[in-house]
């Protein structure tokens, strides 16, 4: 063994374990079938549809900066409309206003009712679809409605003013109280959860669905941002999608976290199109 190769091999042996463990993704994303899949092939599968449905965890970052990501590389290749949960439908004016350069950021934050972690987390998002005058959907319905569900059904809806109604999915809500994931969430809370909380629930899946819809035009594709769990299992906003319109293409995706995020686990698999896959230690926005 030569002199240059033996110090090359020593070097290598004293090089801390830390140093060489390198490979330390912060994500990885994986297919429904838990294969692990390229940014670049999920991104070229979701220009092919007509809506997708990014699922985050409210609270990650790394959920957030993906939509952002995903937003801007759809970007170059389709026509977009964007929506959310996280703004109501009767913030609709403020929001409007905004992206049209009419009121301030200070002006939408005292107009509309913007979640506590707006700034840090979707303002990017919104000011993507300002700078470059991309239609952006509040498509939720007032919390104060999914609340007055949650305690009265959907019956409590009736007496509302034609205004208040037009806030919301048409009435009456078609409702399925035998979706696994209504169910789930009475199973979730034994003793607490009563048969019209998932009920709630199916108003804001309906609603969000129903203003996808409203604003999705042919050849644009809708992006749209939501909370995991309305759309996992191909249930929630996109049951209500495919109800309305059989025929529309969707693509879905789901965010979960994992202690380990090498490989996909079982109880994670085909909750979506595509699982992004985050380490449960990661840092949370609150």
């Amino acid at each position: 063994m030569n002199q240059v190769l033996r110090i090359c091999l020593l070097f290598f042996l004293l090089i801390p374990a830390q140093i060489l463990a390198i490979d330390k993704p912060a994500y990885r994303l994986f297919n429904a079938k838990g294969r692990e899949v390229s940014y670049e092939k999920m991104i070229k599968q979701l220009c092919q549809q007509d809506v997708v449905l990014i699922g985050e965890l409210h609270n990650n970052p790394i959920s957030h900066w993906l939509e952002l990501e995903i937003i801007q590389s759809c970007f170059s290749q389709r026509k977009l409309v964007l929506g959310a949960e996280m703004f109501e439908q009767d913030n609709q004016g403020a929001l409007s206003a905004y992206l049209a350069g009419k009121i301030s950021a200070k002006g939408l934050d005292s107009s509309a009712r913007l979640w506590k972690n707006y700034k840090t987390d979707y303002a990017p998002l919104v000011n993507f679809a300002k700078e470059n005058q991309v239609q952006f959907i509040a498509t939720n319905v007032p919390r104060k409605y999914a609340s007055m569900v949650s305690k009265g059904g959907f019956e409590a809806l009736n007496p509302l003013s034609a205004e208040e109604k037009s806030w919301m999915a048409p009435l009456p809500i078609a409702y399925d109280a035998n979706l696994p994931g209504y169910q789930k969430m009475i199973t979730m809370m034994p003793g607490h959860a009563t048969p019209n909380m998932p009920k709630a629930q199916a108003l804001k899946d309906a609603t969000m669905a129903h203003f996808i819809l409203k604003n999705w035009v042919e050849n644009q594709l809708f992006i749209h941002v939501n909370g995991s769990y309305h759309s996992e299992n191909y249930e929630g906003i996109s049951w209500y999608l495919k109800l309305a319109k059989p025929t529309i293409k969707i693509a879905t995706i789901a965010t979960v976290s994992q202690k380990e995020i090498k490989l996909l686990t079982q109880e994670n698999r085909k909750i979506a199109d595509y699982i992004i896959c985050v380490e449960d230690d990661m840092t949370t926005t609150y």
